[in-house]
C-alpha cells in the first residue's frame, strides 16, 4: 500500500497513542515519543513495523506519540491513519489485514 497524504489516527489521552504517516522518503522513518520508552520502546517499535509489513507499506514517515497504549491500540491506530491516508473509507477489512 502507498502512502498518498498525510493522516493521523489516535488522541493523546491517556492509554492510547497519535499516529501521523506521510508520504515517505524510499524507506520507513519511525519517530516516537513515549515517557516509557525505556521500558517499552522496543515493543512498540516491532508492533509498528510488523503492523505495516502485514499492510505492505514500506514508504512512510510515521510518528507515535504513546500514552500508555497497549499493543492492539498501536495496532488500529496505524491501521485507521493507513487506510485513512489512501482513502480508503469503505469496505476496510477492520482485523482482517493484521495478523498475529
Amino acid at each position: 500500500m502507498e502512502i498518498k497524504k498525510p493522516a493521523v489516527a489516535g488522541t493523546l489521552e491517556s492509554s492510547d497513542c497519535q499516529v501521523t504517516v506521510e508520504v515517505g522518503e524510499g524507506s520507513i522513518d519511525f519517530s516516537l515519543e513515549s515517557a516509557v520508552i525505556n521500558q517499552y520502546g522496543n515493543q512498540i517499535r516491532k508492533v509498528a513495523y510488523e503492523t505495516l509489513e502485514h499492510l505492505g507499506v514500506n514508504d512512510v514517515r510515521l510518528t507515535i506519540v504513546d500514552k500508555g497504549a497497549l499493543d492492539c491500540t498501536i495496532r488500529a491506530r496505524i491501521e485507521a491513519a493507513v487506510y485513512r491516508s489512501v482513502g480508503q473509507t469503505e469496505n476496510l477489512p477492520w482485523g482482517g489485514a493484521i495478523r498475529e
